[in-house]
């Protein structure tokens, strides 16, 4: 299986509490980064066949985004695991309930998303230091031991790439 892991895109200020917190939608810019990585997602011919959400709006906002810019006719599915309070165990737990799949897209939060991720690459309780901003999707492959981080992006690469490719990359030579 390919598990493709989102951090939620940007949704503004965290609210002191956390019932306000959890019902904190996107902002313009998260829907943005949301529709360039889809796009991304697409170029690099990511074949997602389910998407799993965290149970906050501004997760599941994320994954709706996404899965329509993909053109994903399925339902999102819900599950705690992905939520700020998941844990590692309650992750494995979920990522067994998939195990058929070819490519899952899994849309959560940090710090927890990025403790998950190196703690599959890494195999041990330590992990590594990753990074994940908003809107980063990081590509692991299951199938090998230990599972294998493929890539990392984040919007703010993606941008740069797309604004480097609208350009020549060629310097303007004169035909005289």
């Amino acid at each position: 299986m390919i598990l493709y892991l989102m951090r939620h895109a940007d949704a503004g200020i965290a609210r002191g509490n956390p019932l306000f917190d959890a019902k904190r939608g996107l902002v313009k810019e998260g829907k943005e980064q949301c529709m360039l990585m889809a796009r991304a997602l697409v170029a690099l011919k990511a074949p997602i066949d389910t998407i799993v959400s965290s149970p906050l709006k501004r997760a599941q906002q994320t994954a709706q985004f996404v899965g329509t810019e993909l053109g994903f006719d399925g339902k999102v599915e819900i599950c705690d695991a992905l939520s700020p309070g998941g844990t590692y165990i309650q992750f494995q737990s979920l990522l067994s309930m998939y195990t058929t799949r070819d490519a899952v897209l899994m849309v959560g939060h940090n710090p927890n998303l990025f403790h998950f991720l190196s703690r599959l690459i890494t195999g041990n309780g330590e992990g590594a230091s990753i990074r994940m901003r908003k809107g980063s999707i990081a590509r692991i492959d299951l199938d090998k031991h230990p599972p294998r981080l493929q890539w990392l992006i984040d919007p703010r690469a993606v941008r740069a790439i797309y604004a480097s490719a609208t350009k020549s990359s060629r310097p303007k030579t004169s035909r005289k």
